[in-house]
C-alpha cells in the first residue's frame, strides 16, 4: 500500500496556518457535522428500545458497517476526482486538513488559560466545559489545570496523531474513515441503557484503529520534551512505562501518561460527570497541583510535538 507522506505534511502545514474559517463553518457548517448527522439518523433509525440486547448489538454492527460505506464511499470519490485535476493533491490536502484539530485544539486549550488571566477560576471553568464533559462545578483551580491538560494529551491522539497516521495509510479515504469511526464512538460509544449494546461496534473498532496513534503520540510527547525547556522527556517516558496500561482506556493512557511525565504533574485520578463520580488512576508521579501557568507549558510541549510530527512527514516523503 501506498504512503502519502507529502500529502499529510501539505494537509497539517495548511490546518496549522488556516484552521477550519469560521465563515466555513457558518456556510456549510463541517463535515464531521455532516458525519453525526448520519449517525443520529441511523441511531434513531436501528436503536429500537423494543428490541432486546444481541439485536441492538446486531443493529450497531450495520448501522457501523453502513456508515463505513458511505463516508468511505464518497471519500474515495472525491480523492478520484482530485487526482484528474492539475495539482489535484493540494485541493486533496486542503480537505484533509479539515479532518485535522491541530489549530482548534490549539486554541480550545489555551482559552482555558486566558480564562484563568482574565476571568479567574469561573472563566476558567467556563472555558474547560467546552473540551471535557465533567462537571466544571466541581471542579478547583489545580483541577480545571489538568482537566484541560488532560483534554490536551488524549485529543492530541484522537484529533491529530490518530488522523495523520491513516491519512498517511489510507489518503483522504482512510483519514475520513477514522474520522467516521470516531465520531461514532463519541455519539454512541457510551456505557449508557440505550448505547451499551448498539454502540458496542463503534466504541470497539474506535479502540482498534486508535491503537497505533496513542504509541505514536506518547512518542512524540517524549521526543518533544527533549526539546522543550523545562521538561522532563526521561521522567515522560517513565511514566509511559510505569502507567500507560493502567488507564481504563487502552489509548487514553498513553497520551496522558507522558504528558503528566513530562510535566512533573500526576493526571487523571477521580473526576465527575454530571452527577457521577468516576475513579479512575493516577498517571504520573508529580504534582496534583497543576497551576495555569502548567497550561502554557503543556501547550509549548504540544507545539513542538506538532512540528515533530510535520518534520517526520516531510522525511518519509524526501527518503520515499
Amino acid at each position: 500500500m501506498p504512503l502519502h507522506p507529502f500529502l499529510l505534511a501539505t494537509a497539517l502545514i495548511f490546518e496549522a496556518a488556516v484552521g477550519y474559517p469560521d465563515p466555513l463553518y457558518a456556510r456549510i457548517r463541517h463535515p464531521v457535522v455532516w458525519i453525526g448527522a448520519l449517525i443520529a439518523q441511523l441511531d434513531g433509525a436501528l436503536n429500537r428500545k423494543t428490541d432486546g440486547f444481541d439485536r441492538r448489538k446486531a443493529f450497531g454492527v450495520l448501522a457501523v458497517l453502513v456508515l463505513l460505506l458511505t463516508v468511505g464511499g464518497v471519500a474515495v470519490a472525491v480523492a478520484w476526482a482530485c487526482r484528474l485535476l492539475p495539482f489535484g493533491w493540494l485541493v486533496e490536502a486542503a480537505l484533509a486538513s479539515t479532518l485535522l484539530a491541530q489549530r482548534s485544539l490549539h486554541d480550545h486549550v489555551a482559552a482555558v488559560a486566558k480564562g484563568f488571566r482574565t476571568a479567574g477560576l469561573e472563566g476558567a471553568r467556563k472555558a474547560v466545559s467546552m473540551i471535557v464533559g465533567r462537571n466544571p462545578a466541581t471542579l478547583d483551580e489545580p483541577a480545571v489545570a489538568r482537566a484541560a491538560i488532560e483534554s490536551l494529551a488524549e485529543n492530541f491522539s484522537d484529533g491529530v496523531v490518530a488522523p495523520a497516521f491513516w491519512l498517511l495509510v489510507g489518503g483522504l479515504p482512510g483519514l475520513a474513515l477514522y474520522k467516521a469511526v470516531n465520531t461514532a464512538d463519541s455519539m454512541i460509544g457510551h456505557r449508557t441503557p440505550r448505547h451499551e449494546a448498539f454502540g458496542w461496534a463503534a466504541a470497539r473498532l474506535d479502540d482498534l484503529v486508535n491503537l497505533p496513534g496513542s504509541r505514536l503520540t506518547a512518542f512524540l510527547l517524549v521526543g518533544a520534551a527533549w526539546m522543550t525547556g523545562g521538561a522532563d522527556a526521561r521522567q515522560a517516558w517513565a511514566s509511559v512505562r510505569q502507567d500507560a496500561h493502567r488507564h481504563r482506556s487502552p489509548n487514553a493512557g498513553w497520551p496522558e501518561a507522558a504528558m503528566a511525565g513530562a510535566l512533573d504533574l500526576r493526571l487523571g485520578g477521580p473526576r465527575v460527570y454530571g452527577d457521577t463520580r468516576i475513579e479512575d488512576v493516577w498517571l504520573g508521579a508529580g504534582r496534583t497541583a497543576a497551576t495555569p501557568d502548567d497550561i502554557g507549558r503543556a501547550l509549548a510541549l504540544y507545539r513542538r510535538a506538532c512540528a515533530l510530527l510535520v518534520a517526520g512527514a516531510l522525511v518519509l516523503a524526501v527518503l520515499g
